[in-house]
């Protein structure tokens, strides 16, 4: 296999650890910094939004740096970042170093799907993206667990040694292997978000927020969500992470052949309605690990298993912009996530945390009709440019 994907794989695999093992580590570093559980969840939200508002800003800004050095530069902000959020004296400082860390996130992650497709020739450019997308996706159910559970048996500092590591070890491997890279077509700010005045793209967009606000309302608390079935054990918390991204990375690979035979839509509307069916019970699941097992294995394939339908619904409403509108919807599922951190702070102590299954199965319910929306202004879209053309034929006749 070729080591320049599995450098970037190996990146995006550090990259996805970071953004999913705070969900296991939070009440360590709430202790740590003396706050609550809430405040502590604000680091998953500075990270997030980092990300979302400036991956789309940096990959139009920094059109015409050299790809290599892009690399280099995230990765080794990304380090930094997590290295510093270490010997952070408060959480006001660890706030800061988390944007950094997302900043960094932002600099590598489109780069590296980038660089990866013109590393080889154009018939293999979906087996590249394949394999770095795969360490994305893997990290939920390999990096994330292994993460929560050093922390468990040491403390939080060494889960981020550990992706300061991860980080460390894709930078050492992009300095040796990478090559310079021909530099992709500049696409300017304003084209990048030109196509949100499509409403179609933009109920599309809005349904993929709202299914993420929804998800990482849990997501983001499941420590204290899950507390008593874990029994506050890092290692069965880490065990749970393992059956979400694992169901998660199963669905992916089976729902594009769904895909395929169902469409799109029929897709979304049966993972949100199973998602929001799941999530609603986890005030009652949560209390036994036997159905918190099931609940989260179930969740983790339908809540994973919304993206890549949405992301084809997206690619099919304008091909040659595929690129852009996969990143806005990117972008839009870390608009969800950091304001699922901003909800379930607010909402743990007006209801608790064993109760967030509740408000997240509205949210999802929501994103549902969002969904529904779409569906309607696209076939409604798509009925007025067929009648047109048929008018124009008649004329030409």
């Amino acid at each position: 296999m070729d080591r320049r994907l599995i450098t970037l794989a190996l990146g995006m695999f550090a990259l996805g650890t970071d953004s999913f093992v705070f969900a296991g580590i939070l009440p360590e570093i709430a202790r740590s910094f003396n706050v609550s559980i809430g405040g502590a969840g604000q680091l998953i939200t500075v990270y997030a939004i980092t990300y979302a508002l400036l991956g789309p800003t940096i990959a139009a800004l920094a059109a015409n740096v050299a790809r290599k050095r892009m690399l280099l530069g995230g990765i080794g902000l990304f380090v930094v970042a997590n290295l510093a959020t270490i010997v952070a004296p408060n959480l006001g400082i660890a706030l800061v170093t988390r944007a950094v860390a997302g900043l960094g996130a932002a600099m590598f992650s489109p780069t590296a799907s980038g660089t990866g497709a013109m590393l080889v020739p154009p018939e293999r450019r979906g087996y590249a993206l394949s394999i770095i997308v795969a360490g994305l996706t893997s990290s939920t159910a390999l990096g994330a667990p292994l993460g929560t559970i050093i922390g468990g048996l040491a403390n939080w500092h060494w889960t981020l040694i550990f992706v300061a590591a991860l980080g460390t070890a894709a930078f050492a491997g992009i300095w040796a292997f990478m090559p310079d890279v021909p530099l992709p077509p500049a696409i300017s700010l304003k084209k990048r978000v030109s196509p949100l005045a499509d409403s179609r793209v933009g109920l599309t967009l809005a349904t993929t927020v709202l299914a993420q606000i929804g998800t990482f309302t849990i997501f983001s608390y499941l420590s204290v969500v899950f507390d008593r079935a874990t029994g506050h054990s890092s290692t069965v918390l880490g065990g749970l992470l393992v059956l979400f991204g694992v169901a998660g990375t199963l669905s992916n690979l089976l729902t594009g052949r769904i895909l395929d035979k169902v469409g799109s839509r029929k897709v979304v509307i049966g993972m949100l309605i199973a998602v929001a069916s799941v999530i609603v019970t986890m005030p009652l699941s949560g209390a036994h690990l036997w159905s918190a097992a099931i609940a989260v294995t179930i969740w983790g394939a339908c809540a994973w298993g919304v993206l890549v339908p949405q992301q084809f619904r997206l690619a099919s409403l304008n091909p040659p912009m595929t690129a852009v509108l996969v990143g806005l919807n990117t972008s839009g599922t870390y608009i969800g996530v950091s304001i699922a951190g901003v909800v379930g702070a607010a909402m743990i102590p007006t209801i608790g945390a064993h109760n967030l299954g509740y408000l997240a199965a509205a949210l999802v319910v929501a994103a549902l009709f969002v969904s529904e929306l779409a569906s309607w202004r696209i076939a409604t879209v798509a009925k007025a440019a067929a009648a047109k053309e048929a008018a124009g034929a008649a004329v030409t006749a």
